[in-house]
């Protein structure tokens, strides 16, 4: 079984953007053990206080990766490629396929993430070049996950055909 994470830096306060984030979390466990996936195990890490912005990155990229070990990384920033979603379906069974033991989808801080990062990821992924607030982006990173699998599974979720299940 591949261990799926969402790492995220800040936390979600309760209100309809934690609940819709539960709601795809709970839909991820309920349809990824079939496909070899385990339930999608969400992380909290606080903002960083440092006063410099390149510091906050830097600290905040020590804890994602304290977070994520060895687990490869999946970014969303701004300035990453912008796959359809059977591109990341596929990103994923890729993922499953190579024998890895997990996948962590990263989102970063009000600053950004940091180069160290970027430089370990296996994908660096943008929902376009509009700022998000980070309740959102969470949220459309657990829809496109449940949505991944259910494209990997030909489930008419997506209207799409199986890809890699």
């Amino acid at each position: 079984m591949v261990k799926l994470s969402l790492i995220a830096i800040g936390r979600l306060k309760a209100g309809p953007e934690r609940e819709l984030v539960e709601r795809y979390r709970e839909r991820v466990s309920a349809s990824g053990r079939a496909l070899g996936l385990t339930g999608l195990d969400i992380a909290e890490i606080p903002e960083s206080r440092a006063r410099r912005e390149e510091d906050r990155r830097a600290e905040e990229a020590q804890a994602i990766l304290a977070r994520a070990g060895d687990t490869p990384l999946a970014l969303f920033d701004e300035r990453g490629e912008r796959p359809t979603s059977a591109e990341f379906a596929g990103m994923i069974a890729r993922e499953r396929d190579s024998g890895l033991p997990g996948l962590a989808f990263v989102i970063g801080g009000p600053d950004g993430l940091d180069q160290s990062l970027r430089a370990r990821a296996k994908a660096v992924i943008s929902f376009g070049s509009l700022t998000m607030p980070h309740q959102i982006v969470r949220a459309l990173v657990a829809e496109q996950i449940y949505r991944a699998l259910t494209i990997m599974s030909g489930h008419p979720y997506h209207r799409a055909g199986k890809i890699g299940g």
